[in-house]
């Protein structure tokens, strides 16, 4: 569920934000989450950032029906409580979990909460993140065509590329994002606001 921006919390206007980035690997959303975030702190504030593939589920849930499983991919493969549990929610008492477990290991992170200062920006980053049910204040969309994310996606991924197509078909995420940046060109992205509240 959206989370709404004026929502009453202990703090007022020191209220963190909590922005997600959501496009595929062939986006680089984590490239634009960095930028925001050192925009961010240029401009006085702090920021964080959340690789939401540190929240993906334990393998033995994620890859049961196989590790090229298009459907378990689509819809199974983020721990969408556990994130909104530990990061998004948490964030608004000032601290959130930084991982959950290692995405390349499946071990436990085991590190502990860290703060976010008044007033802080938590930017959460990953693939198929809209439409879940995710608490967040805002969200950008970094769409491809289909024929630059066959052309672009690294190649050990190519496999998922079916699961973006079903993602733009079914949950239409440009259309729950408050920007939108194509990014079919990367040298050249080009951003709309899409004027949601």
């Amino acid at each position: 569920m959206r989370g709404a921006v004026d929502d009453p919390v202990p703090g007022g206007a020191g209220r963190p934000v909590r922005l997600v980035v959501d496009g595929p690997s062939s986006s680089r959303p984590e490239q634009l989450a960095a930028a925001i975030a050192a925009e961010v702190r240029r401009l006085g504030r702090e920021a964080v950032l959340v690789d939401a593939r540190s929240f993906w589920r334990d393998a033995s849930l994620r890859l049961e029906f196989g590790h090229h499983d298009v459907d378990a991919f689509y819809a199974g493969w983020v721990d969408v409580p556990a994130l909104n549990r530990e990061v998004l929610r948490q964030a608004l008492t000032g601290t959130y979990l930084p991982a959950l477990r290692d995405p390349a290991t499946n071990r436990a992170r085991r590190v502990p909460y860290a703060d976010l200062p008044p007033g802080g920006v938590l930017v959460v980053f990953g693939e198929l993140l809209l439409g879940q049910g995710l608490e967040f204040d805002l969200a950008v969309h970094l769409v491809q065509s289909a024929s630059t994310r066959r052309r672009l996606m690294p190649p050990e991924w190519a496999w998922t590329l079916p699961a973006f197509d079903r993602y733009e078909s079914e949950v239409s995420p440009g259309d729950l994002a408050d920007i939108v940046v194509s990014m079919n060109d990367l040298n050249r992205p080009a951003m709309r606001w899409t004027g949601r509240e």
